[in-house]
């Protein structure tokens, strides 16, 4: 008795300080730990669900970039996990053969983007393409004879003047850029070469590209075999007024032999992502029928596979349908949809019954907590999927219908963050003071919170507004509350995950009430005790620096801000963005010309004029979203009426500063560095 006891004191003593010893191992979550993350994506589980292939994703510190690399892991046993291929260089869209004997991928190679397939029982490889452009929406044909694949096709730019010919050796100016397309550019990519998209199949044991489309119009989208594979169907715009009809496309199918194409679908809106059931009966598809608004719910649907008896099948969800996948029997479909800040998998049989399987689907953008993720289901139902949690990016799950709970197959950051202290998050509700809706929003705390102490509360507005944040994970939060604050972020009216009534209250009024509904939000955390009321910080990219310019020229409540992204005034905004063309009565009446009072109504630079508060104006340099005109409006103003300001401008960044980690690194630095010299 004497020896026991002697024994369960010391083991107690033992646990005891290891627990302590590990604890001391821990820190808190740092900047350079970003560039350490790594985060799983597209997993793609084989025909007969024994393994998965998926797109591992760390960043390279030295280069400043993410790399992405092709694993395999088997779904039952965890240890069975391996790179795919001995290559280094960044691989992706791996998709299955029908049989399962081999994996298609597209990897870059040093004269571009090419495909490749991997023999799973050889493990050996083979590049099938010399390509001039880069494939994408590769698809295996039934019987694992061809893969169909889209590719951008060149075409020259227009030529107004014949320039005479300049003397041998002169260095003139670079000739001019010409352009007469509507969309010409693109917000990270740049200038867009002039061309367009086209199918093309190749055989999969090797030999040449056959071209199935041509012509000045641009075929793709996802690409889905017909069971005998005599057709392949795909989205598009083929109108003759294609390029003004931009928020239309249909559904259309192409004779792989003849070449011939039918048009299944001809109402106004996207119709999209076609996928043709195993019996080859359905065809599914997502879209709407364009009423012209902020926001539309996008539907399942499906008609006969000659584009017959149309129907709705998704009518009682009130959501967005994502990434639909049929079910083996035909008898219904897997899809992704965000509910109430949660990504979720569910299924929906032919009737519409939906029956939720999981709500933790994310993990795959690392700097703010946006829905992201992706699943695929084999054969015998088992589902693979990037699982999220609050505290860590993605990992490869696995999980059925009838399963309680998933199984995580992978682990791909404990090397990290199993030494991190990592922030807490809770689920926040409350009701708006305009019209008593029911508001959700998200809190991350301090990881080393003591209850009996006040913190400063930084507000972070999520951008879109068509977005919403929820309970992912997010290196630019984390490491907001290491530096000792309580963060809030808010879905307030406008964002998705709550209904198309709900997401449509911005229709011409934005900003709008979304402004009550964040400040209510900030109201309800500072009654909960734990947040200082005197020390209040708001924050927020490109939607969200909207509201964060907006909300410092309606009230003087916060000791200091930092607008990211901003658009200040929508009269020059709305057109030298990108995406010029898009804005025009689906978010305000008419052009700018057409309705300039009520453009500059809800310009936050028209409240230029009475804020007070110290701001921070920050803009990547290579921004096309929200140009850097834009935040130096709000500067400039600012410095013209002496109100403490500064200007950051980040080389090299397009409107996803985050991009690359060290302007991810970058925007929070400078955005603590600011809040810190007014705490």
């Amino acid at each position: 008795m004497h020896i026991s006891s002697r024994f369960i004191i010391c083991l107690l003593a033992v646990c005891f300080v290891s627990t302590s010893f590990y604890a001391q191992l821990q820190k808190k979550f740092e900047y350079l730990d970003v560039f350490q993350l790594e985060y799983t994506g597209d997993p793609q589980i084989s025909p007969d669900g024994e393994y998965v292939v998926y797109r591992r994703t760390g960043f390279d510190i030295m280069k400043d970039r993410s790399v992405g690399d092709l694993w395999i892991v088997n779904a039952d046993d965890p240890n069975d996990h391996y790179k795919l291929t001995n290559r280094e260089g960044s691989e992706r869209s791996a998709r299955w053969s029908p049989s399962g004997d081999r994996i298609a991928f597209v990897s870059n190679s040093d004269e571009g983007s090419e495909i490749y397939v991997y023999w799973v029982k050889s493990r050996s490889i083979a590049k099938l393409t010399q390509l001039e452009g880069s494939p994408s929406n590769i698809s295996w044909s039934p019987d694992g004879n061809q893969i169909a694949f889209s590719m951008k096709v060149k075409a020259k730019a227009p030529v107004l003047a014949k320039m005479p010919e300049k003397p041998k050796d002169a260095k003139w100016a670079k000739p001019p850029r010409i352009t007469d397309r509507l969309k010409h550019e693109a917000d990270g990519a740049g200038y867009i070469d002039p061309g367009f998209t086209h199918i093309f199949t190749i055989p999969s044991n090797g030999g040449s590209p056959r071209q199935l489309t041509d012509g000045e119009l641009n075929y793709g989208g996802n690409l889905s075999w017909s069971p005998d594979g005599q057709k392949i169907y795909f989205s598009g715009n083929l109108n003759t007024d294609w390029e003004y009809d931009f928020r239309n496309s249909e559904v259309y199918a192409i004779n792989t032999q003849t070449l011939l194409y039918e048009t299944l679908t001809d109402r106004p809106g996207p119709d999209s992502n076609p996928l043709i059931s195993p019996d080859g009966k359905y065809v599914a598809y997502t879209g709407f029928e364009d009423k012209v608004q902020a926001y539309q719910v996008r539907t399942l649907q499906i008609m006969d596979a000659s584009g017959n008896n149309k129907k709705v099948i998704s009518a009682g969800l009130d959501r967005d349908v994502n990434d639909v996948v049929w079910a083996a029997d035909s008898k219904g479909m897997y899809f992704m949809y965000d509910d109430k800040g949660r990504t979720k998998i569910a299924y929906i049989d032919l009737k519409g019954k939906v029956t939720d399987i999981v709500d933790n689907v994310g993990g795959t953008t690392l700097g703010r907590p946006y829905a992201s993720g992706s699943f695929s289901v084999s054969e015998n139902g088992k589902i693979a999927y990037t699982i999220s949690y609050p505290d860590r990016p993605a990992d490869v799950a696995i999980v059925s219908k009838s399963d309680k709970k998933p199984k995580v197959i992978t682990d791909v950051n404990s090397d990290l963050l199993d030494y991190r202290l990592m922030g807490a998050m809770d689920e926040i509700w409350y009701k708006s003071s305009v019209d008593g809706r029911d508001i959700q929003g998200w809190i991350v705390y301090p990881p080393d919170f003591d209850k009996r102490k006040k913190y400063p509360l930084l507000v972070e507005n999520h951008g879109g507004p068509i977005l919403n944040y929820g309970n992912r994970f997010s290196a630019e939060i984390q490491l907001y509350a290491s530096a000792g604050y309580i963060v809030f972020y808010p879905n307030p009216r406008g964002s998705t995950s709550y209904g198309e009534e709900f997401g449509n209250l911005l229709f011409n009024n934005y900003p709008g009430e979304d402004y009550n509904d964040v400040m209510d939000g900030v109201d309800e955390v500072i009654k909960r005790g734990k947040v200082d009321p005197e020390r209040l910080y708001v924050t927020g990219g490109s939607a969200g620096g909207i509201m964060t310019a907006w909300i410092i020229g309606k009230n003087n409540r916060f000791k200091a801000a930092v607008v990211a992204k901003p658009v200040m005034n929508w009269i020059s905004k709305t057109l030298v963005a990108d995406n010029y063309y898009g804005y025009a009565n689906s978010r305000y009446p008419g052009q700018p010309w057409e309705n300039f009072e009520n453009y500059w109504k809800f310009s936050p630079i028209s409240l230029v004029g009475n804020v007070e508060t110290p701001t921070m104006v920050m803009v990547g340099m290579d921004d096309l979203r929200t140009p850097p005109s834009e935040a130096k409006q709000l500067y400039h103003a600012l410095k013209l009426r002496k109100i403490e300001t500064v200007l950051v401008e980040i080389p090299d960044a397009s409107h996803g500063i985050a991009s690359r980690p060290s302007n991810l690194i970058t925007k929070v630095a400078h955005t603590l560095a600011w809040f810190e010299k007014y705490k």
